[in-house]
């Protein structure tokens, strides 16, 4: 019998649907027939309007969309790896790193693309120490988080020194305001790092697919099975700190998407990582470009990302959480 495919077809159409909607949205509306004539290169398009969906749109819906698919897909991969549904993609530091390297180049007056330099070699440097502090303790998982925890409290000391240090007048307000997260710097050259950063990171999660759901399970038992388990965990772990310091370089500290949208596309695929990572990847990019769409367009001030997440994750968060706690039982 044939599977349906109404919820694949859902899938992939949603955050192209919702990014073409994106298009049309913002302090002035632009008529479906301007988009698609600027996205075709017809010549009787407005300039202006041509601008706006080529220039500041369009590569703005790009990374929105690469932003909350990466975050989703490093938050599904690392549930799987470390057994645990409350995981995300910040447990072993990336964000952490690449707040301190984006809050350090700010604080230099650097440019835009050498601050998301900064924080993207940052956040990789945080979950390589994270790594190697944990080979020294036998790099089991718990050992890894908790070396993770460690380096993230001490990137965040640091992050805290340079605010203090920081010129309260200009690099201050610069790295607060970076620190909310949000999109409205992103032009084409930022974006094609991040672009290519996201598909290789989605590609090789992808690959290791099978080997993800036999990492699901005991350490030993995966062993049983013939998997070289601390090999394959350092490749999970590569890729997902590939995909989140990538969007965080790109767009600052985004909470809550890593740790939710796997448990949506869970709900709605089941937990074969085969088909959990495209589902992350397709619900992460579609709910970003949503929330940041209502960022540029719901106030006459954009609104930070980072607050947007926050206040559409934490009651999905609460209601996660005790829905788990009804079916384990209650209150023990």
């Amino acid at each position: 019998m044939r599977k349906p495919l109404g919820p694949w077809l859902l899938l992939v159409t949603a955050p192209v649907a919702l990014g073409f909607a994106a298009l049309l949205m913002g302090r002035l509306w632009l008529p479906p027939s301007e988009v698609v004539g600027a996205l075709l290169g017809r010549g009787d398009v407005p300039e202006l309007s041509r601008t706006l969906v080529l220039g500041v749109r369009l590569p703005r819906v790009l990374a929105a969309g690469c932003v909350g698919a990466g975050l989703s897909v490093a938050g599904a991969a690392f549930q799987g790896l470390f057994r645990n549904p409350l995981v995300e993609p910040r447990i072993l530091g990336a964000s952490s790193g690449a707040a301190l390297g984006a809050a350090a180049a700010l604080l230099l007056g650097w440019s835009t693309v050498a601050v998301q330099a900064s924080a993207f070699a940052l956040g990789l440097l945080a979950v390589a120490g994270s790594w190697l502090l944990s080979r020294g303790f036998g790099a089991s998982v718990l050992v890894l988080v908790i070396a993770g925890l460690v380096v993230a409290s001490a990137f965040d000391a640091l992050l805290g020194m340079l605010k203090y240090l920081a010129d309260p007048t200009n690099a201050l307000p610069a790295i607060t305001y970076w620190l909310l997260g949000g999109l409205g710097a992103v032009r084409w050259g930022h974006l094609w790092p991040l672009l290519g950063a996201t598909g290789l990171g989605a590609i090789l999660l992808t690959a290791t697919r099978w080997r993800m759901n036999v990492l699901s399970l005991d350490e030993l038992e995966a062993e049983s099975l013939g998997l070289p388990v601390r090999r394959w965990r350092l490749a999970v772990v590569g890729a997902g700190t590939l995909l989140t310091a990538a969007a965080v370089a790109a767009a600052g500290v985004i909470g809550w998407v890593g740790l939710l949208v796997p448990h949506a596309a869970r709900a709605l695929v089941g937990p074969d990582h085969a088909k959990l990572l495209p589902a992350s990847f397709s619900i992460g990019a579609a709910l970003v470009i949503v929330l940041d769409t209502v960022a540029r367009t719901a106030l006459p001030a954009e609104i930070p990302l980072g607050i947007l997440t926050g206040l559409v994750g934490i009651p999905a968060f609460v209601f996660l959480f005790l829905r788990t706690l009804h079916a384990r039982g209650g209150w023990r």
